[in-house]
């Protein structure tokens, strides 16, 4: 299977998940502002929507829309804690949070992406960005992960989103549960391997 991706996108959540759960997949990277693959080819043959990620399977279909490729993969492989295959509220609970950070987090994070997003409302976007990262902070004052006691696929997909922080200069000096638990995540080898991959594509993306 391959993985469609850009470094700095949500894309990398699909690529901790995949590593996490030992799926091997062959990853093409995305020049997604221009729309191109590396070939030079129209990316929008691949996804019409123009986003990453996309993943096409061993059968040629595709598949968009992380948190929906996400739960494609780990349905589709067992052996992995991190999504039940059992019709549970465990299983809900981590889709519950998928849904959570891509909406309430995620979505608010894109006016900031936007150069010709006005000062007056940037800052209303990372007020109301703090007012998520306060509650969330609550939550992981109680538990080391969104789930509890367990690592799930939500947690790749809050860890590659909240690390948005970086770009953005966000100080999370107010809510060191969130630091604390970013430190957490950060540590792990399928983390650890997502981000050198991205690392490995930026360095030959500047050396031309």
């Amino acid at each position: 299977m391959k993985l469609y991706l850009t470094p700095h996108a949500c894309s990398m959540a699909v690529d901790i998940v995949a590593r996490d759960a030992g799926i091997a997949l062959e990853l093409e990277w995305v020049d997604v502002r221009n729309k191109k693959l590396k070939d030079g080819s129209d990316y929008f043959r691949i996804n019409p929507k123009g986003q990453v990620p996309a993943l096409e399977t061993d059968d040629g279909d595709f598949v968009t829309e992380g948190g929906v490729i996400i739960q494609y993969l780990l349905d589709s492989h067992k052996g992995h804690d991190l999504l039940s295959p059992e019709l549970s509220l465990d299983r809900y609970r981590v889709l519950e949070w998928i849904s959570f950070i891509s909406a309430e987090i995620h979505k608010s994070f894109t006016p900031l992406f936007r150069p010709t997003t006005p000062d007056e409302y940037r800052e209303i976007t990372i007020e109301n960005l703090r007012k998520r990262f306060a509650w969330l902070d609550s939550v992981l004052a109680e538990q080391p992960f969104l789930c509890g006691q367990s690592f799930t696929a939500a947690d790749a997909y809050a860890y590659t989103i909240l690390m948005w922080h970086e770009i953005h200069k966000l100080d999370l000096s107010d809510f060191p549960q969130i630091q604390a638990y970013l430190e957490r995540v950060g540590e792990r080898p399928s983390v650890q391997a997502a981000i050198a991959a991205e690392k490995a594509e930026l360095a030959q993306q500047a050396a031309g």
